[in-house]
């Protein structure tokens, strides 16, 4: 099982011969493995296959359906937070972009604000702000 792990993160398409033979042992031994992968093979093939807000919402819908058919109590709740910031995660699909840099600056300025904690002059600190990171 430990050495099955790491196949579980992969594509079943970029699986070696090795880690087909331990996949077949393990989808054996534990047949909801199987059902729980396949699950998450679903929603990332969402994000690459999609290219539009509404074919997005159609399959997000669909796969919502079946992680409740399936009965699995931990992507009960991957669903219900899914579900619950959908128009969020939709606007994914307008131009394939995140907030990924706006995260970035932010780590960056939190840091430049721990380093300089204790700052008297406001309005100076604000100055290298500006003069760093724009």
């Amino acid at each position: 099982m430990s050495r099955s792990r790491l196949l579980l993160f992969k594509d079943p398409a970029a699986w070696s011969v090795n880690q087909r033979k331990r996949a077949s042992v393990l989808f054996e031994l534990y047949p909801d493995m199987q059902k729980a992968l396949a699950l998450v093979q679903r929603l990332r093939r969402i994000y690459s296959s999609c290219k539009s807000v509404a074919g997005a919402r159609l399959k997000l819908a669909l796969w919502y359906n079946q992680v409740n058919e399936a009965g699995f109590h931990s992507f009960n709740s991957v669903a219900a937070s899914v579900f619950a910031h959908s128009t969020r995660i939709l606007n994914f699909f307008n131009n394939r972009s995140t907030n990924a840099s706006a995260e970035s600056f932010n780590a960056k300025l939190k840091d430049f604000r721990a380093q300089f904690w204790g700052v008297l002059d406001i309005k100076f600190f604000l100055f290298r702000v500006a003069k760093i990171f724009a």
